[in-house]
């Protein structure tokens, strides 16, 4: 079996370490199809700390195949990736791509793919946000309506996919991301940066989504609240380059949040796992706090993982400077809403090869 896996963001890095782990694991044992990867990074993240670090620290293969198509338009970036990714498909000729979560380059990757009729794999399927505004929204749903197998991290992304009367392919087979968290925060060795920082109490933050950064507004309301947290809770925030970028077209400073350079996956584990409290925009980030049971304060609107609103595990402020400051007053989370398994066992990249060895057959 030949695979090509499409990745270009720090989430997919580390989805696909799990993945890739997987592969090797069976070839290792399997008596039957062995798995070929090969990795296309559209490196949709370009900084050497978004991208470069992850594959280090995790040992993910090398991609065999690096386009440096980041930046730009959204529509322009999407079509460069879909050439390019058109070309190495047609060179490979796979039995599957592998694509993963809502970035451009997973919408690339899928177009590509099923234009070559060749079946798409999307990891992370089913999940919305229902906010037609988000990019992410938009790449989700078309992935979703051309991929072969749809394999969902929760039943509450089955039954989004149910309702859009999309039954067949469909698995839960929980999140690569708990698959991760259990794997990688066990043997996690966080730079000694990291480690001086975290040795008094603190907030932890991250901002980098384009409804935040992209709206002036909203970008100074959070970063106002965050001052103001600073006033009284030390608050880390590890600065993404695009929102560094625009705070300083901006003019807005921070002087009581201790702002540092975007850190590698290790250190983020450590970060959330010694932190009091996260304030995040980011998806992934809002299961890392879950799994590490730390409440979360996420910065948007809406989230895609509905499931922890529900359980009291996250509190949605969107951009509002009260709300954001109100949710920080009500930091408490009952210790019982852990417990549960919303995002399955921690074996999700096995049950993943398993379904693709079973549909070889």
């Amino acid at each position: 079996m030949k695979i090509i896996t499409i990745i270009g963001a720090r989430p997919q890095f580390i989805k696909a370490a799990v993945v890739s782990r997987a592969i090797q694991e069976n070839n290792l044992i399997s008596k039957n199809t062995k798995i070929e990867e090969k990795i296309i990074n559209t490196n949709q993240h370009y900084d050497a700390n978004m991208s470069d670090v992850f594959f280090k620290e995790m040992h993910i293969p090398q991609p065999h195949y690096n386009l440096h198509l980041g930046g730009g338009m959204q529509g322009a970036m999407t079509g460069r990736m879909l050439e390019n990714i058109e070309c190495i498909l047609i060179d490979e000729k796979p039995d599957y791509v592998l694509i993963y979560g809502d970035t451009n380059s997973t919408l690339a990757g899928a177009l590509a793919a099923v234009k070559l009729h060749i079946p798409v794999v999307h990891i992370e399927a089913g999940l919305r946000s229902f906010n037609m505004n988000m990019p992410e929204e938009v790449n989700r749903i078309l992935s979703d309506r051309i991929s072969t197998l749809l394999l969902c991290p929760t039943d509450t992304a089955v039954k989004n996919l149910k309702d859009e009367s999309i039954i067949s392919g469909v698995y839960n087979v929980g999140d690569v991301m708990y698959d991760a968290v259990k794997f990688y925060g066990n043997v996690a060795k966080p730079t000694e940066l990291v480690k001086q920082l975290a040795m008094e109490p603190y907030f932890l933050a991250t901002v980098h989504r384009a409804e935040n950064t992209d709206d002036i507004d909203r970008l100074r309301n959070i970063m106002r609240a965050l001052e103001m947290i600073g006033e009284t809770q030390r608050v880390i925030l590890p600065l993404h380059p695009r929102t560094r970028k625009i705070m300083e077209m901006n003019k807005i400073i921070l002087n009581k949040v201790s702002v540092i350079e975007p850190v590698g996956y290790f250190d983020i584990l450590f970060l959330l796992k010694n932190a009091t409290v996260v304030l995040t925009d980011s998806g992934g980030m809002q299961k890392e706090t879950y799994f590490f049971e730390k409440p979360c304060i996420t910065l948007r609107d809406e989230t895609e993982w509905v499931e922890l609103v529900q359980c009291g595990a996250n509190i949605l402020v969107g951009a509002d400077y009260n709300k954001i400051l109100d949710a920080v007053r009500k930091n408490k989370v009952s210790e019982n809403v852990f417990k549960e398994q919303l995002y399955g066992d921690g074996n999700s990249g096995q049950k993943i090869i398993e379904i693709l060895q079973q549909r070889q057959k």
